[in-house]
């Protein structure tokens, strides 16, 4: 198939916390051996001296989605389909992402679907951007809803469905501590809000069942 490349809405729309003023790597490193201490441990033994470096370039990584736009990775499209115009899932598009409130981890998978209007995405990007949102500190509705809406207005499909399950260490790790709950989100746009069946086709492929 020839790729088709659109123009996109700029990336700032989808930068949800534009990348300003970040401080220095030493100022990094200085705020981690902080929280040591604060912990009760020794940052000069031996083995916490290179953690403040660790930590610095594991949270690089982490959160490198404040440093990609989701609306770019949405970009490239198809036309050559030959005329199909039903329903797309890509479904256990495995994540970890951090809680805004505790900075602890999320971890879950999100199930994308959509009904394209004349061009599809290639399957790999879908996945991209529920990383990139992944890769910032999130809520999980709040990711929802971005995964939903990105793909519904740079693709402009006939509608888009988002479920995202997931377990939230803030309660396994701490307060309540409740090991193994699961929370579920979900977003319909466009067909999928206005059309109950559709809705119901979409979770019945994400289960696993078959559609007739």
């Amino acid at each position: 198939m020839d790729a088709v490349i659109k123009k996109t809405m700029p990336a700032s729309i989808y930068m949800e916390k534009p990348v300003t003023d970040r401080p220095s790597q030493q100022e990094v490193e200085s705020a981690v051996r902080t929280l040591l201490r604060w912990t009760g441990d020794n940052p000069d033994r031996e083995g916490l001296i290179d953690t403040p470096k660790r930590v610095a370039k594991a949270f690089r990584e982490m959160f490198n989605g404040y440093d990609m736009c989701p609306a770019e990775e949405l970009g490239r499209t198809f036309e050559e389909v030959a005329g199909y115009d039903d329903l797309v899932v890509v479904r256990d598009i495995q994540f970890h992402s951090h809680c805004e409130h505790h900075m602890v981890p999320i971890i879950g998978k999100a199930h994308v679907g959509y009904l394209p209007d004349g061009k599809v995405v290639g399957l790999s990007k879908i996945a991209r951007v529920v990383d990139i949102f992944a890769h910032r500190l999130q809520t999980q509705e709040a990711m929802t809803a971005q995964i939903a809406n990105v793909i519904q207005d740079v693709l402009n499909p006939r509608g888009v469905a988002v479920l995202i399950e997931a377990e939230h260490m803030c309660m396994a790790m701490r307060g309540i501590r409740k090991q193994g709950s699961t929370t579920l989100t979900s977003t319909f746009t466009g067909t999928f809000s206005d059309n109950a069946e559709e809705q119901i086709r979409f979770m019945t492929m994400v289960r696993g069942g078959l559609v007739r």
